[in-house]
């Protein structure tokens, strides 16, 4: 059976399946692959920063003709890279944590759809106000940044499901294999956006130390705090905490991140621990499911495995 929705319906895919725009994983190669892999690319631009869009829009352009789309941090970007993007050739704009009122204009104007990924149920109603034409309902069980008061995907996507319709809503967190997004669609999803298991992948971005760590990872390793962002500098929205693989900075620092911010010393270790090569110089963002990935497949591929499962776990719950 094939697994049309809304979503897939709304830029002509074969599977309900998006790429998390991740920085520092999901660039030009990763998203065009997960395009021609029958599901949505989503580029990770984060602040964007043009010399590093202008690299990966390059391969991302010249290695697909399918759909593809952009994510920036609400919080970080300016308009105009919103509005370059655009002329590049983005079908969708997607925007996280924060408000994004003052960016969606030109998005509008370009007659490309509106994506806006939420954390809680005010996102979530701001989200529907401002017209978006896919929503994100991120679950606390995911990689890298979200809601430090968040719900868990299980309860949060019908709830935001109920809140959204007729829009499609895609489901994010704790979603590393077929049978997750099988659940997403179950609890009223539209189709399933995935980090962890894209970031590792063969055209994933991220440093080797980084997508073996993925693999060998456990759930139970990762923890949400804030204190990775306040060693490295980071200028995070403090409403907003990062689950992370454990991290020799996060076991000194845990609880202490009005001590951790205050000191000088305690940046200046960070950076020399990265510069020695002895913590990677991104956190390792991995989510609940990491159990789930034991491999570094070609992202094409994945989609199609991810979609199979899908439809098999769907199937198997209807004969049951």
């Amino acid at each position: 059976m094939a697994l049309t929705t809304g979503f897939t319906e709304l830029f002509g895919i074969r599977h309900p399946i998006a790429l998390a725009p991740m920085g520092g994983s999901a660039g030009g190669a990763l998203t065009a692959a997960v395009s021609n892999g029958g599901g949505l690319g989503l580029l990770g631009s984060g602040d964007g920063e043009r010399q590093w869009l202008d690299r990966e829009l390059a391969i991302l352009t010249a290695g697909t003709r399918l759909p593809w789309g952009v994510g920036f941090l609400t919080w970080a970007v300016e308009p105009g890279a919103v509005e370059y993007v655009l002329e590049r050739g983005a079908r969708a704009v997607m925007f996280s944590f924060g408000d994004p009122s003052h960016l969606v204009k030109p998005v509008r104007r370009a007659g490309v759809s509106l994506i806006l990924q939420v954390t809680d149920l005010d996102e979530a109603r701001r989200a529907v106000a401002l017209g978006a034409d896919v929503i994100v309902a991120q679950g606390t069980e995911a990689g890298g940044h979200g809601a430090r008061h968040g719900r868990s995907t299980l309860p949060f996507v019908p709830l935001v499901a109920d809140l959204a319709a007729p829009a499609p809503v895609l489901a994010a967190g704790g979603i590393a294999d077929g049978r997750g997004v099988a659940a997403a669609l179950a609890l009223g999803a539209d189709g399933a956006l995935l980090g962890s298991r894209f970031q590792a992948t063969a055209e994933s971005l991220a440093d080797p130390a980084v997508t073996r760590a993925i693999v060998e990872g456990r759930g139970e390793q990762t923890e949400r705090s804030r204190v990775l962002d306040v060693a490295r500098g980071s200028h995070w929205p403090s409403r907003y905490t990062a689950r992370t693989l454990a991290h020799p900075h996060l076991e000194r620092w845990r609880g202490r991140e009005g001590e951790l911010a205050a000191s000088a010393e305690a940046r200046a270790d960070y950076d020399a621990d990265v510069a020695r090569g002895v913590i990677p110089p991104l956190p390792v963002w991995a989510g609940e499911a990491i159990d789930l990935i034991t491999d570094l497949p070609p992202a094409a591929g994945l989609v199609a495995v991810l979609a199979a499962q899908a439809e098999a776990a769907l199937a198997r719950a209807g004969r049951r």
